[in-house]
């Protein structure tokens, strides 16, 4: 444990029931499921097509292994023919049974664009630019790992634990993948004592922006990092990061009022992602989302459990945030 724990101020009553409760969940983990119904665990092999409840192959396959990823690869092959994002996507999304109402249940095209600018070779190309990447976070990860502290140290390897999914060529058509990326790569270029009184956050900053524009879900570091400056008085960069939050509002916008003229009555509302779904449901997020996947499923789920606990147990760390943490980084135990 890094430093200290909340736990070793409990009193020897209350330790046996956190054991007790620790136990049970553990329990619990081990026949909770950690897949998608339909899915098979690569520890099991690859497979083509559709599986049936046991995890076999179907011989009638019809439908690819990863059904997300074949709609973004379609997208791109359609853009690279000369076709328009926004001409097609709602009804190819509709055709494979894919939410478009709300608008956000359509990934923005930035990612397509990108892809199909690469050509035939796009994967060649995805794997120069993740090759390049890594070279700039080692880079970085050297830089950092001079500074003083374990918990740098500590930090930046786990950073590299939970982008290991980039070097897997098939999760390229992700936009979580390279925002994620993209994210990391801004955090690790972020010098606010370096460049002078304003510090060098120019690179963290084009980043950043890419990240956002392939990903919506990156609007909470952008926001994060303009706070951040206000809080230096940073007054440039804090208004380079709200400026970029203003263009990529009117930008989503845009992109949602175009998604809603293709909305029809008959298009059903998508789930929402805030749903109860128990402890099958996150062990599910977790495993999927990380390379806790490649383990039996009485393996990766009370992997995660141990790991959850063993975050809840740093005192400096909010309890909320061990949930976070552990399906990225493991336990810091």
């Amino acid at each position: 444990m890094i430093g200290k724990g909340r736990l070793e101020r409990l009193s020897p009553s209350a330790a046996r029931l956190a054991l007790a409760a620790l136990l049970l969940v553990l329990l619990a983990s081990l026949i909770a499921p950690t897949m998608k119904p339909g899915t098979r665990s690569p520890w099991e092999g690859a497979v083509e097509g559709p599986v049936d409840r046991a995890g076999a192959s179907l011989s009638d396959a019809t439908k690819p292994y990863d059904e997300d990823i074949a709609l973004y690869e379609v997208a791109t092959e359609r853009i690279r023919k000369g076709e328009h994002y926004y001409d097609f996507i709602v009804p190819e999304q509709r055709s494979r049974h894919y939410p478009v109402n709300p608008g956000l249940a359509v990934r923005l095209p930035t990612l397509a664009y990108i892809n199909a600018a690469l050509g035939e070779g796009a994967d060649g190309g995805g794997d120069r630019a993740h090759a390049g990447d890594r070279r700039r976070l080692v880079a970085t990860a050297r830089r950092r790992a001079r500074g003083p502290g374990r918990v740098q140290r500590l930090g930046t390897a786990l950073v590299f634990v939970a982008a290991s999914l980039g070097l897997n060529r098939h999760y390229f058509p992700l936009h979580e993948l390279w925002a994620g990326g993209l994210i990391a790569l801004s955090f690790a270029l972020h010098r606010p004592e370096g460049g002078g009184r304003e510090g060098a956050w120019r690179g963290a900053f084009v980043a950043a922006a890419l990240a956002l524009a392939i990903r919506e879900l990156a609007l909470p570091y952008v926001l994060l990092m303009a706070a951040f400056a206000v809080w230096r008085r940073s007054w440039y960069e804090a208004a380079a990061w709200i400026l970029l939050t203003l263009v990529f509002l009117a930008g989503l916008a845009w992109h949602l009022t175009i998604i809603a003229r293709e909305v029809v009555p008959s298009d059903a509302h998508g789930p929402p992602w805030l749903v109860m779904r128990g402890m099958a449901g996150w062990l599910v997020n977790v495993v999927q989302s990380s390379n806790l996947r490649w383990l039996p499923p009485f393996l990766a789920g009370p992997a995660v459990v141990l790991m959850t606990f063993g975050w809840l147990g740093w005192r400096s760390l909010p309890v909320w945030s061990a949930f976070c943490l552990a399906p990225v980084t493991g336990s810091p135990s």
